[in-house]
């Protein structure tokens, strides 16, 4: 039995989008799973719009969510000559001819087939003529002579036994009169090469799994298995695409989503394992397979992401939760200088209450990350007579104490409620202003003692609450 082997191929033709993703996390799970291979394919060959950077984005994005692949990358446009190679043999053996219709013929076609509102079927002009009646001068592109009579299923691993008829596939091009291959031969020839078992990709590419089981059949070349995953759609029910908020890994990455927490999602994304839905990495590949895929499209939900985030910051081991916000910090917002670091180490367990994201967290820890305390009008206006009051008292009486902690603050908040005729909130508020510069935040006791003694002195002592 053939080793399992599958691969991802994308076109460096923009940034990964998380449709994409998926794709190569099914396929690198698949082939984890049967203790095979999973290969990155980079398809450059429409060189005006591919682009290194797009390259290194794709890269960056699969090591980012942890997916790794065997080997180095396998770049499609160096496998040209290998692929024209085909193109001539297929020639040979009577499954391709040259077809020198000329693109103004074609428009005319389509244009017909547009009038009559039925599908562009090339009409196999130059099917069966002889080369003795080709114009000179003109380069002829090559065309696949595609099965006309019968049909042919696919036993889709997801969808089924799928059932079409030959004659609504065209005579479709190979090769282009500039002698580049198209995408179906070059994508053909290379899973053959690379040793492809199973070809694990969106539905969207049904009709162009029968045009490459075509090429196939007429090498002669033991046919994959082939499974085409249901897409993903937006929440209003439309194909997601690139140009959709949210759709890259960068964006995910920049509002602080954890790449653990947004790969189980994906996994969870039309794929199923009885009512689990945390799955750590050991488990994704022990369960996953294809037939818990199903056949219905997935809507992307923002606030399913979000609150996948939620449950690993809130479990998630605090050191690596850590890491985490650190790496994000200084990728996206500002490092986290050594003195500020363990404050807020020995703070997370109270940083990370509600938070949905890192960029919550960081939210959270500003007071702590920024030595300037940035106040906002509408919260200043919260500080009257009697909260200068309260904040003067608390300035005074904190000087004095040996420990700083909260059972030390506890008596002192309590005096200052009753002496002052108020309630908890109308010291905490005044206070988490003065200390943090905004009425929202973590809780009071929990800002000063993470603060310390120094610097909560030395904000007390803001002239702006004399």
């Amino acid at each position: 039995m053939k080793k399992v082997a599958t691969r991802f191929a994308p076109s460096p033709t923009g940034p990964l989008h998380i449709g994409g993703v998926r794709t190569a996390l099914f396929n690198w799970l698949f082939a984890k799973h049967n203790e095979g291979s999973f290969h990155l394919r980079i398809e450059d060959t429409d060189k005006e719009r591919s682009k290194d950077e797009y390259k290194d984005q794709i890269i960056k994005s699969l090591k980012w969510i942890g997916i790794d692949y065997d080997g180095s990358e396998y770049i499609q446009s160096s496998k040209k000559e290998k692929h024209v190679e085909i193109v001539n043999e297929l020639l040979r053996n009577g499954n391709a001819y040259k077809c020198y219709c000329s693109n103004e013929e074609i428009e005319e076609q389509k244009k017909r087939a547009k009038q009559k509102k039925i599908p562009y079927i090339y009409d196999r002009k130059w099917r069966d003529k002889t080369d003795s009646e080709a114009p000179k001068n003109i380069k002829p592109v090559i065309r696949f002579k595609s099965k006309i009579d019968g049909s042919t299923v696919l036993k889709d691993l997801v969808q089924g036994d799928v059932q079409i008829e030959n004659n609504t596939i065209e005579d479709f091009v190979i090769l282009r009169n500039d002698g580049t291959p198209t995408y179906n031969l070059s994508a053909s020839v290379d899973d053959h090469i690379m040793n492809i078992t199973h070809i694990i990709r969106g539905d969207d590419h049904k009709i162009n799994t029968f045009k490459q089981m075509q090429i196939y059949l007429a090498m002669k070349w033991e046919l994959p298995s082939y499974a085409h995953i249901p897409l993903i759609h937006t929440v209003d029910g439309k194909k997601l695409s690139k140009r959709d908020k949210a759709s890259t890994l960068d964006d995910y990455s920049k509002i602080g989503i954890i790449s653990d927490a947004l790969r189980n999602y994906l996994l969870r994304l039309g794929w199923s394992f009885k009512d689990k839905e945390i799955f750590n990495l050991d488990e994704s590949i022990k369960y996953f397979n294809l037939e818990g895929i199903g056949k219905s499209p997935s809507k992307l939900d923002m606030s399913r992401i979000l609150s996948m985030n939620e449950h690993y910051i809130k479990n998630i081991d605090e050191i690596n939760l850590y890491n985490l916000l650190n790496e994000y910090c200084a990728g996206y917002k500002i490092e986290i200088t050594a003195d500020k670091a363990q404050k807020i180490k020995n703070s997370l367990s109270f940083l990370k209450n509600k938070a949905k994201t890192l960029e919550d967290i960081y939210r959270n820890s500003q007071y702590i990350i920024s030595d300037k305390v940035n106040f906002n009008d509408d919260d200043l206006k919260l500080i009257d007579k009697t909260s200068k009051k309260i904040i003067s008292e608390f300035h005074s009486k904190i000087s004095e104490l040996n420990k700083f902690n909260r059972e030390a603050l506890e008596p002192i908040i309590n005096d200052l409620i009753k002496s002052n005729n108020t309630n908890f909130k109308g010291v905490g508020q005044p206070l988490r202003i003065v200390l943090t510069g905004s009425k929202f935040g973590p809780g009071i006791y929990d800002i000063i003692v993470s603060l310390g003694k120094d610097e909560v002195i030395k904000r007390l002592g803001n002239k702006i609450f004399a």
